[in-house]
């Protein structure tokens, strides 16, 4: 029991941490919220247009609702990956990488408390950006399965936890590297993942890739609760399979994650950022 506690407030420490460095940083999360949200009102905008760019007849309020969908589900699920992913990154950064892994403090209690942290602060983020964009285009969202949408923002938590750990291990093992090679894998993902379009315009090939990527159902099953109204138990065949192919990611991550860290310790590149 003493264990469980004090672990738990390990990991509390780690959200409390992350909560001051969003307070030390307040100008740049100003900055990446406010491109965030223009972001999303620029793609949304691109269905508002789309009736006036064709020339032709359509229901632009769908158009609207499915970029909306898209833009807001990725960005959610990017912050969460990111989050984890750049744990090192942000360690090398604060210059506290190496009292952190040295600390009497297991690194599933770290994951713990910056997952937590992420999906709070991800939440939060994309609830404002939803308030905002609905301001500008008086969006009607009284007939969404709302339940079925929370369910499947939680599967996709889970599958992008385990990705994002599963990322975090390329930063220490490549110092010099690894920040971009998460970034790419990220871009990756948003091509891939029908954020702005459905995944069958892609080439065959993509199309095999975009199957591989949670973020491809979370979004597309998310599409159907709110512009659909689909039933939740309808989403239960996407939602076991995302929570259980993230649950075993992460197992997995954690075991390769502590094996690198070892390695990374053992040949010096835990402090090297250069």
């Amino acid at each position: 029991m003493s264990r469980l506690v004090n672990e738990s407030r390990g990991a509390y420490a780690f959200i409390e941490r992350n909560v001051h460095l969003i307070k030390r940083y307040w100008g740049w999360e100003l900055v990446w919220f406010f491109y965030s949200l223009v972001n999303s009102l620029a793609v949304t905008y691109i269905g508002a247009g789309m009736e006036r760019i064709s020339g032709q007849p359509m229901d632009t309020q769908y158009l609207i609702m499915y970029l909306l969908v898209g833009t807001l589900i990725w960005s959610y699920l990017s912050m969460i990956f990111y989050s984890i992913s750049e744990m090192i990154a942000w360690e090398r950064w604060e210059g506290t990488i190496e009292y952190t892994f040295m600390a009497p403090v297991s690194r599933p209690t770290q994951l713990v408390g910056t997952t937590l942290f992420a999906i709070g602060y991800g939440v939060f983020r994309t609830l404002l950006t939803l308030l905002i964009v609905a301001a500008f285009f008086h969006l009607d969202l009284s007939q969404a399965n709302l339940g079925g949408a929370v369910l499947l923002l939680f599967a996709g938590s889970v599958s992008f936890v385990g990705l994002g750990i599963m990322a975090a291990v390329l930063p220490l093992l490549y110092p010099e590297r690894g920040a971009q090679m998460t970034n790419a894998a990220a871009a990756l993902l948003l091509l891939v993942s029908g954020v702005y379009y459905p995944i069958a315009t892609l080439p065959g090939w993509l199309q095999w890739i975009a199957r591989g990527s949670p973020a491809t159902y979370v979004i597309d099953q998310m599409r159907a609760c709110l512009l659909h109204r689909a039933p939740t138990g309808s989403l239960l065949s996407t939602v076991f399979p995302l929570i259980g192919a993230g649950v075993g990611v992460i197992v997995v991550g954690l075991f390769v994650f502590q094996h690198v860290e070892r390695y990374a310790k053992r040949t010096g590149r835990l402090k090297r950022s250069g």
